[in-house]
């Protein structure tokens, strides 16, 4: 599939195209997150979801939604749109959604769950409450959780130590 065709934005269109994959017998993988800059433990933690079925749909959290639960100004660094591009790319991912269904208060009220009801919903144990991973649970076949893929990597980290560099840099060459 072309990788622009990969990117479904209307959820009930994505409802009809999971459906016709799991009349013949597909099973369905929803996961969520920003992706933004994505990195070597996106690409491990996709590839494990992967795994547990045959189709791959992979939310992109929308910069709206990043700025309010990430209570930080600084992100997305990536534009949704260039995350979704970037995602489609990957050979393990066979769609690729915005979800911007975030309340003002970075609860996200899972209206895609509510639409393509997946066969299996995958995401770090940190990435939400236990009350939120119940909700999960209710509105998926099974939910399942993996550990972080990157040790020594995240996209915070990243920014952070960029950002620290950048700054001992500056300082460093001004004279007083």
């Amino acid at each position: 599939m072309e990788a622009k065709n990969k990117i479904v934005i209307d959820y009930q269109r994505l409802a009809e195209l999971l459906n016709a994959h799991k009349i013949l017998g597909n099973k369905v993988v929803c996961t969520i997150g920003s992706w933004d800059m994505l990195h070597i433990g996106h690409l491990r933690y996709l590839s494990k979801a992967k795994k547990q079925g045959d189709i791959l749909v992979v939310g992109v959290d929308s910069d709206k939604a990043i700025k309010i639960y990430k209570n930080n100004s600084l992100r997305p660094v990536i534009p949704e749109e260039e995350r979704m591009e970037m995602l489609s790319y990957q050979h393990f991912v066979d769609y690729v959604t915005l979800i911007d269904d975030v309340d003002e208060t970075g609860d996200w009220t899972m209206t895609i769950l509510r639409e393509i009801n997946p066969d299996f919903f995958v995401a770090t144990e940190e990435s939400y409450p236990p009350e939120q991973r119940e909700s999960i649970s209710k509105l998926c076949g099974e939910l399942r959780l993996f550990d972080r893929q990157a040790e020594n990597t995240s996209t915070s980290d990243i920014i952070e130590k960029t950002f620290k560099k950048r700054l001992e840099h500056i300082l460093s060459n001004i004279k007083l």
